[in-house]
């Protein structure tokens, strides 16, 4: 039997683990090698040569691979931001503030025949999708809520007359909630402060933001 160099055994154990999909063991790698190449010792003195730089020849789980060095690992961390999903009580809550709006958080409740959990409104507040118009003219004089121009930037609206209307939505799947009657596109001449809503003054404060709101049960 040929005796088979050293060096291109350790050459070819190199090719494969760097082209490998997955890690390869002494088995894998006898495979592809020619008859009587000493794995073990090629194996040695790749782990030997990349000893100290930047990427290093490990085993797991009885198999090798390369990867980066440890003390490397912190270049390979990327920061992203992933986006978040609204709950399905945040989206039902979004679709009767842009409706009905100016609303109250009552009315919200009302709609939906469920209490409203703390952080609902504060999360859509927080993303920017609603906002605080005024307070309505009634006793207690309750905030009323409305959406944003980044509610119409992120769902693709010119303006609030470019809502699908109630049969659409039916349709698509979108509100599977029993609305009470009067339920309609909003005319975006009328979602202007009326006579029944003030201006916010200054002072007024905003809710506190929930921090974990996905997972948020809510009563009822």
């Amino acid at each position: 039997m040929a005796m088979i160099d050293p060096l291109f055994t350790e050459r070819c154990i190199e090719a494969l683990l760097f082209a490998a999909a997955e890690p390869l063991s002494d088995v894998d790698l006898a495979k592809r090698l020619p008859e009587g190449a000493d794995i073990q010792a090629g194996i040695a003195a790749l782990r030997l040569r990349y000893e100290g730089q930047g990427i290093e020849l490990v085993c797991v789980a009885n198999r090798w691979r390369f990867q980066t060095a440890t003390d490397l690992a912190f270049l390979m961390t990327e920061e992203r931001e992933e986006p978040r999903r609204l709950s399905k009580a945040a989206q039902e809550t979004l679709a009767i503030i842009a409706y009905h709006q100016p609303v109250t958080r009552a009315e919200i409740e009302a709609v939906r025949g469920v209490q409203a959990s703390r952080g609902t409104i504060d999360v859509l507040l927080e993303l920017g999708l609603v906002r605080m118009r005024g307070r309505r003219r009634s006793p207690g004089r309750p905030v009323t809520f409305g959406t944003t121009d980044a509610f119409l930037e992120h769902y693709g609206l010119a303006a609030l007359s470019d809502l699908p209307g109630v049969t659409e939505m039916k349709a698509a799947g979108l509100l599977e909630m029993n609305l009470p009657p009067g339920f309609s596109v909003p005319d975006p001449l009328g979602l202007r402060p009326g006579e029944d809503e003030d201006p916010l003054e200054d002072g007024d404060e905003a809710p506190e933001f929930a921090q974990d709101f996905l997972g948020e049960m809510e009563k009822g």
